[in-house]
């Protein structure tokens, strides 16, 4: 389905301006503090504060209690089954390409 496929690749290309948008005043990263106050952008406005917390925590690679732009983005595709296989579709994909101008 074409147009699906230009709607999820919309949605990755978003995911960097999202992070931004998130973390709005807080050193460019999401903090809890950050994810709280502008949590209604990704429909999280329900969540409680001991969830918000976890989704930071969970999302924090580097240990330093905030979200970067990369970390978001990591986040995003572990909480969406979805667009991960479909990220797997489009690597395998490229690599048979690849493949096949390499003549293997």
């Amino acid at each position: 389905m074409p147009g699906v496929e230009k709607i999820r690749a919309d949605f990755e290309d978003l995911l960097p301006a999202m992070a931004n948008k998130l973390g709005g005043e807080d050193r460019g990263v999401i903090t809890m503090e950050s994810l709280r106050r502008n949590s209604s952008f990704l429909g999280l406005q329900d969540l409680s504060d001991d969830e918000l917390a976890s989704m930071v925590k969970e999302g924090d690679l580097d240990g330093d209690g905030a979200l970067n732009q990369m970390e978001f983005c990591v986040l995003m595709f572990r909480l969406s089954p979805e667009l991960m296989q479909e990220s797997r579709f489009w690597l395998e994909e490229a690599f048979e390409e690849e493949l096949k101008s390499d003549g293997l």
